[in-house]
């Protein structure tokens, strides 16, 4: 090994035939000294004293290392130090759960070398337009680690691998995958979730069968682009990390893992500079956003003075603006404990229940969690119906949190972030208790994929705006052409007609409301009539049922009905 002039760019480790080049950012007044270890082996092989500097970049590069035989860490001061720019770790090929076997771990935690031999087989980012996508979001260990999801590698991107078939026959074609890159896990609670300090540039080992997570991130990207699936990285960059170093990390997973997308913080990473980044261009940069959330969940419980809102939520595209639809995320209940519980119930974190979203706009159907009242149970699922319906026949990309549409439930848990337990994994096994729930989501997106105006290429501004005499997007109520915008109103109708001569129209009445109400239809165009395709109460439909009455319809408490026009039996 000789120690050889080296480059202050880029910053971290980079190798090729038998070279690496160091770059590491030092304090001013701070030495550093290179570290380097034969691979296994506690002792230090040699160390190298840092003597060129640019700036607060140290650099230097050493010949003579084979990639596979040596690892490397730094030396600070008489601290030694983990390159935050690693692009692969040693000592981290297992996931822990206690301190003190985590506190001795660190001690064997490396950077690794490696040269990218990955062979990609010409893969290609499916670029699905943005009405298209359907979003699904997963943590990579919760979404297979339940003995009953019937994966051979539970828990890793490989059990992720094996549900891409379920993933498509349920019609998702975006994975939003929540942090995983290296982080410490162990601590005095478990860090399921992954937020806080990581080594952001190195895919996390433990969540590869074999240990190793760049090999393992990769295989899952190229066999959910093959299988038409776009991969999105959720970021949570912790406050104070530089914008280079965010940058730097976001390119180094569009060039080296082909990521699709990411999902970041606004507030505490450089956007303008990221938005403008000419590798970054045409890369997903997603964010959420809490509005459509907290309405629609307003909405579903029967809130007053929230319909004017709901018209805006359901047509706005706000994917144009980087921000995605959900009504459940991994912060606060999922879909089913939503319908199930007033309060949250995080006793299991050890905090006294004090963590956690305290505002949740829950309700729980008349009993707090588990119950045998068939009325509150068949109202449960009535509510989920409506919940589905409303996320999915909205404008903008829709994401389903994991299990959503089989009635996961975290048992009132609305912040699992320490739950590493069958509490915070997903529970396989109500995927056969709950067919019918999720018989009922999978045709609803089939439904929402048939019928194009919920899902429009432009925004919808309830305009004519293609001269065909109606406009896009049109409110109603107890009247046509008049909605019920009063503060006690918890119902609306919404007709969406088409630019298109030739396409069908579609009206949907949503009733929130614990009361029947009865909807005015607008007039179709001549020799067109009304057929109900779907409904809270029916599901969708296979054979569509004109309407007797093409005047109005009948709502039943707390349903909603989807109707679309046709021209004799053509629909």
């Amino acid at each position: 090994m000789k120690k050889v002039s080296g480059s202050p760019l880029p910053l971290g480790v980079t190798y090729k035939n038998g070279r690496a080049n160091f770059a590491m950012e030092v304090p001013e007044g701070k030495t550093c000294k290179l570290l380097l270890y034969r691979k296994g082996e506690a002792s230090l092989l040699a160390s190298y004293v840092f003597s060129d500097r640019i700036g607060s970049v140290y650099y230097m590069a050493v010949d003579g290392l084979k990639e596979e035989a040596y690892e490397y860490n730094y030396d600070i001061d008489g601290e030694c130090v983990t390159d935050s720019y690693a692009k692969a770790l040693s000592g981290k090929e297992v996931w822990l759960k206690n301190i003190e076997i985590s506190e001795k771990s660190k001690e064997n935690v490396r950077g690794i070398f490696y040269e990218d031999h990955y062979d990609w087989e010409a893969d290609q980012s499916p670029r699905i337009q943005e009405e298209e996508l359907i979003a699904y979001a997963i943590h990579v260990r919760g979404f297979t680690k339940d003995t009953h999801s019937k994966v051979k590698n539970k828990g890793t991107f490989q059990g992720v691998i094996e549900k891409i078939p379920y993933l498509k026959d349920l019609g998702i074609n975006q994975i939003q995958c929540m942090p995983v890159y290296e982080f410490e896990e162990a601590g005095m609670r478990i860090n399921y979730w992954g937020y806080g300090p990581g080594y952001y540039f190195a895919p996390k080992s433990a969540y590869a069968k074999d240990g190793d997570g760049v090999k393992g991130l990769k295989d899952l990207v190229k066999c959910c682009h093959k299988a038409g699936i776009e991969v999105v990285l959720e970021m949570p960059f912790s406050e104070g990390v530089s914008g280079l170093m965010v940058t730097d990390c976001l390119r180094n997973y569009v060039m080296e893992y082909h990521v699709d997308g990411f999902i970041l913080n606004p507030y505490n990473v450089p956007m303008d500079i990221i938005l403008k980044d000419p590798i970054l261009s045409g890369v997903r940069i997603l964010r959420h956003a809490e509005e459509f959330q907290n309405v629609m969940r307003r909405f579903l419980k029967g809130d007053e003075g929230v319909v004017t809102d709901v018209m805006y939520q359901t047509r706005k595209r706000w994917d144009l603006e980087g921000i995605y639809n959900c009504i459940t995320t991994h912060t606060g209940f999922t879909l089913k404990d939503l319908v199930s519980y007033d309060g949250k119930h995080n006793e299991a974190n050890g905090e006294n229940n004090q963590d956690g979203p305290d505002y949740n706009y829950s309700w729980n159907c008349g009993a707090e969690g588990l119950t045998r009242k068939k009325a509150v149970l068949e109202l449960r699922k009535n509510q989920m119906r409506n919940a589905m319906f409303l996320l999915l026949l909205s404008q903008g990309v829709p994401c389903i949190l994991a299990g959503d549409e089989f009635a996961n439930s975290q048992k009132g848990n609305n912040n699992v972030y320490c739950q590493d337990n069958p509490i915070g994994w997903l529970n396989w096994r109500n995927l056969l208790k709950e067919q019918e729930m999720y018989q009922f989501v999978k045709q609803l997106i089939k439904f929402r994929k048939k019928y194009r105006l919920f899902h429009q290429e432009k925004e919808l501004l309830g305009i004519d705006q293609s001269g065909c005499g109606m406009p896009d997007v049109s409110y109603h109520g107890e009247m046509a052409w008049r909605a019920s915008t009063e503060v006690a109103s918890r119902q609306i109708g919404i007709y969406y007609s088409s630019q298109d001569k030739e396409e069908a129209d579609c009206f949907v009445a949503y009733n929130m409301h614990w009361l029947e109400h009865e909807f005015a239809l607008p007039a179709l165009k001549k020799g067109r009539k009304w057929y109900r395709a779907a409904s809270t109460k029916e599901g969708i439909l296979k054979d569509l049922v004109v309407l007797e009455n093409q005047r109005n319809i009948e709502l039943d408490e707390r349903e909603i009905v989807v109707l679309v026009s046709g021209k004799g039996e053509t629909v």
